[in-house]
């Protein structure tokens, strides 16, 4: 029987790749540029876009040649067995837990600078407290309420970035470019920070290769919708990143909120409520995702016996109660431990655990499954995977160790677990 399900076409396709990717930290990051590199961090998000690129080509290869969903955890698991499948999978729910947490103290940041009482550390941590407890009960009750707030959000967060661009381009003054490279800024260990820190912008691309079984001539179209979603979504950060310095200079350091700033400086008081209604509006929204869709991916990890079994309980509202609560509090704790900056740095590492297994998945799948049709093949043999694995490594050698151990540390405390859920993943095999 043909199939005969609608399919994304290819604008669907972009669309979809373009909202997953600018989230809440265009709103917030161009400061952390500026402070780690100077003006010449432009060139790193370009070097960040490069990257993005490389690493969602590797997931468009894997993804064309399974039909289950589960991304990362389904190409480790078929290239290196149970363990590293599992260890990935682990991964991924970190990763969840760890942009959820960077995403509340993006919204708390983002009213800490239009309140300047609330941009304090204590504030903050009040702040995610409600908004982690708020959604919790929320979930807990059932209410799905997540998909109302979808066009909503993207509303909310193109408009003031559009409007920043379109005005700011005639309020730059070139000599805030000046020095373009700063003396006392540009070295290997600032360039590293940055291209880290301002990595956390180009994340989401991974998911949309997740997708592809929904797309149309997926072979044709899913490699040239990366290829115009990271174009976009690159000039668009450089638009961005060059108004904030054209616009406020040394000033952007000074600043936890640059976009706001920037528009204020341009038209004023108005400049900044709209920028803040933005910002707050499009974080909020999407935390409110977020908190649905993260217990769920949870529970569906817990179904597959790589998390205990507890975690897929639900209550008489069908809600996985106790992988809602326990995410609350790892959230939670993971918010009042640092900066918006500081956490986007753990986001952004904390995926290479699905990043790495997956460039490398491709090159054993071309020994392993050669003869498998495959929807999209990257070109140049084994270049891209290589260049994608070097940078990868590069980055991860350079990281601090405590963001390692933050990023990480989820694939340590997993192990026992492994060991606990084998009987269940077995008999579920069997």
């Amino acid at each position: 029987m043909p199939d005969t399900k609608k399919k994304l076409s290819f604008f669907s396709i972009v669309l979809l790749g373009i909202n997953a990717i600018i989230g809440s930290g265009i709103f917030l990051l161009p400061t952390a540029g500026m402070k780690i590199f100077g003006p010449a961090s432009i060139l790193v998000l370009v070097f960040d876009a490069f990257l993005a690129f490389m690493i969602g080509l590797c997931f468009a290869e894997c993804s064309g040649l399974f039909d289950e969903s589960g991304g990362a955890y389904i190409y480790a698991k078929h290239a290196f067995g149970n363990f590293i499948g599992y260890e990935v999978g682990i991964a991924a729910w970190a990763v969840r837990i760890i942009a959820e947490a960077t995403m509340y103290v993006a919204f708390a940041t983002a009213l800490g600078g239009f309140f300047p009482a609330l941009n304090t550390s204590l504030a903050k941590n009040i702040i995610v407290t409600i908004m982690a407890v708020g959604l919790m009960i929320l979930n807990l009750s059932g209410i799905e309420a997540a998909s109302v707030f979808s066009n909503i959000i993207t509303v909310g967060k193109l408009l003031p970035i559009f409007l920043i661009i379109i005005i700011g381009l005639f309020f730059i003054h070139p000599g805030n470019f000046t020095p373009f490279f700063v003396p006392s800024l540009t070295h290997a260990s600032n360039f590293s920070d940055a291209t880290l820190t301002m990595f956390y912008i180009f994340t989401g691309v991974e998911g949309l290769v997740v997708t592809a079984g929904e797309m149309s001539n997926v072979k044709k179209n899913l490699p040239r919708a990366i290829m115009v979603v990271l174009s976009v979504v690159t000039i668009i950060y450089i638009l961005i990143m060059t108004v904030c310095i054209g616009v406020l200079g040394t000033k952007l350091t000074q600043t936890s909120v640059p976009l706001q700033a920037a528009l204020t400086a341009m038209i004023g008081k108005v400049g900044s409520y709209i920028v803040v209604a933005g910002s707050v509006l499009s974080i909020g929204g999407i935390c409110i995702a977020s908190s649905f869709i993260t217990p769920r991916s949870t529970e569906a990890l817990a179904d597959n016996g790589i998390l205990p079994k507890a975690f897929s309980k639900k209550n008489r509202k069908n809600a996985p109660y106790i992988s809602i609560i326990v995410n609350a509090i790892l959230i939670l704790a993971l918010s009042y431990s640092g900066t918006f900056t500081y956490l986007a740095q753990i986001s952004a590492i904390s995926r290479f655990a699905q990043f790495i297994p997956t460039i490398i998945a491709v090159m054993v799948f071309r020994k392993t499954m050669k003869n498998k049709p495959r929807a999209f093949k990257l070109p140049l043999g084994y270049t891209i995977p290589i260049i994608a694995l070097a940078i990868s490594l590069w980055l991860i050698f350079n990281t601090k160790v405590n963001l390692l151990i933050f990023g990480f540390g989820a694939l340590v405390v997993a192990l026992p677990f492994y060991f606990l859920t084998r009987g269940f993943r077995e008999r579920k095999i069997n």
